[in-house]
């Protein structure tokens, strides 16, 4: 039996109709990224990514909560705080500080337009990925049920998941990349930012993950309260981040802080819920301990548990 609107997985010969050339197009032989999918320092983009044409609700960037004033001594250690330290003691405010012009987008055009052709390609690298994937090794109980957000063609699980964990279900916008994706046994197709509700019963799920995509989402605490009422008492919402992204697609709030402020506003999502523990942050970005000569993209772990 599968929920409303949930879909068993058919394995790769069941294609969407009339997406055999796209399949071809996208097949995910050599995984790269689309040039596109730039480092969130790489704000220049922005204003090329105007002259070009892309559809932008503002030519530069808005104003936006000024999250440093409230990262007290954090702040004040740029650049030799550690990404653990960000959430040890945060000082979040009384109330939720965000206005509506934190989660405008530059491109506020229907994100299931953008989302409709298929991207079989990776988002981060390969180090980066294994890194994760060893995480989700250690972190995640055997028998688990996970629930992934924000779904793709991929979900970084390790290969033994299918034979250890429970059910894998992804909730995602492209229904090609979810039939895509053999780490699923179910799958959903949901546009979030338009309908944050999950279409599953409480505590159904033992993790929540959520990889690379908590800066497209433009109603996160709805989402946050989604994943803490899905989650059975203790469960685990897993959320990963580096530093790249589709830019005309990310909340505003994200193109204006850098990766350590980003680690505090997703820290601040999981307190403003109210249905968490106070989350930890984990840095395991490959090779952070010593110089490498190919450095990889860098990766960090946002983690609460329901209450």
């Amino acid at each position: 039996q599968h929920s409303s609107g949930l879909k068993p997985m058919l394995g790769r010969a069941a294609l969407l109709v009339g997406c055999s050339t796209v399949a071809a197009a996208f097949a995910p032989v050599a995984p790269s990224r689309p040039l596109h999918l730039i480092p969130a320092g790489a704000r220049s983009f922005l204003s090329a990514a105007a002259r070009f044409g892309l559809p932008m609700a503002a030519a530069h960037p808005a104003k936006t909560c000024d999250v440093r004033r409230f990262m007290g001594d954090v702040s004040a250690q740029a650049g030799k705080v550690s990404v653990e330290d960000v959430l040890k003691d945060p000082k979040f405010p009384p109330e939720w500080p965000y206005s509506a012009a934190d989660f405008r987008r530059q491109d506020e055009s229907d994100d299931q337009v953008f989302y409709a052709q298929p991207r079989l390609v990776a988002h981060i690298d390969g180090k980066a990925i294994a890194s994760l994937t060893e995480y989700y090794k250690k972190e995640i109980g055997a028998k688990s049920d996970i629930l992934d957000i924000c779904s793709s063609w991929i979900s970084h699980f390790p290969e033994d998941f299918p034979k250890t964990m429970g059910k894998r279900v992804g909730l995602g916008m492209n229904e090609f990349e979810l039939k895509e994706n053999k780490q699923l046994t179910e799958y959903v197709v949901r546009n979030l930012n338009n309908d944050p509700v999950f279409p599953f019963p409480d505590a159904s799920f033992d993790v929540v993950t959520c990889v690379v995509s908590i800066d497209y989402l433009n109603k996160p605490l709805e989402v946050f309260k989604e994943a803490a009422r899905v989650l059975k008492p203790g469960g685990k919402f897993i959320l990963s981040q580096s530093n790249r992204m589709f830019p005309t697609k990310a909340i505003q709030i994200w193109l204006n802080t850098n990766d350590v402020e980003h680690v505090f506003i997703i820290g601040s999502y999981f307190h403003y819920s109210g249905v968490f523990a106070p989350a930890k942050a984990v840095d395991i970005s490959p090779g952070k301990s010593g110089f490498s000569i190919m450095p990889s993209d860098p990766m960090y772990i946002i983690q609460g548990e329901k209450k």
